[in-house]
């Protein structure tokens, strides 16, 4: 399995590797193929990150094939505690962009939840019911809380990437 990933992504990345070696030593077929795995497993973590974008509310939002998928960032996880019950709202309800759609209630404090985009729900996460700290063990992939359609697609322009919502949680933190 590992050879057939090496060769897959050494065939991939040759051709376009091959006019900038310059030297015998960067000829070594082990080195080559090194190098080219490597610049290709970063592109694919570049595209994963980018696809997550982020409010000053500390939502975050992926969306896949007309599909946002909303939950809460780790900064707010960590910042809430240990999450005890999620409020999440019914599929079917219509939101705008900034309408509050629920609230997740920690042992240290209660938060609001608001919509990142506007849309209608199409699915809220059911296993927070039984175990709301998902929000907290997993918060990017298990803990997500809703799933909503994009009626706006433009308003995923006006969030934050990944680098952009670092330098905002920076900011509020000094």
């Amino acid at each position: 399995m590992a050879m057939c990933t090496i060769l897959r992504c050494a065939s991939v990345s040759l051709t376009s590797s091959l006019p900038r070696l310059s030297n015998r030593n960067a000829l070594i077929p082990a080195r080559l193929l090194a190098r080219t795995c490597y610049i290709r497993a970063l592109s694919t973590t570049t595209r994963f990150c980018a696809a997550l974008k982020f409010t000053d509310k500390h939502e975050w939002v992926r969306v896949d094939s007309g599909v946002a998928t909303v939950g809460i960032s780790n900064f707010a996880q960590e910042a809430l505690g240990d999450v005890v019950y999620c409020g999440l709202p019914e599929v079917g309800t219509k939101l705008s962009q900034s309408d509050e759609f629920g609230a997740l209630e920690s042992v240290k404090a209660a938060s609001e939840l608001y919509s990142p985009l506007t849309g209608e729900v199409t699915d809220v996460n059911d296993a927070l019911a039984d175990n709301p700290g998902l929000v907290n063990k997993s918060c990017y992939k298990d803990g997500w809380l809703m799933k909503m359609t994009v009626s706006v697609p433009e308003e995923l322009d006006g969030l934050m990437d990944e680098a952009a919502y670092e330098r905002y949680i920076k900011s509020i933190e000094d």
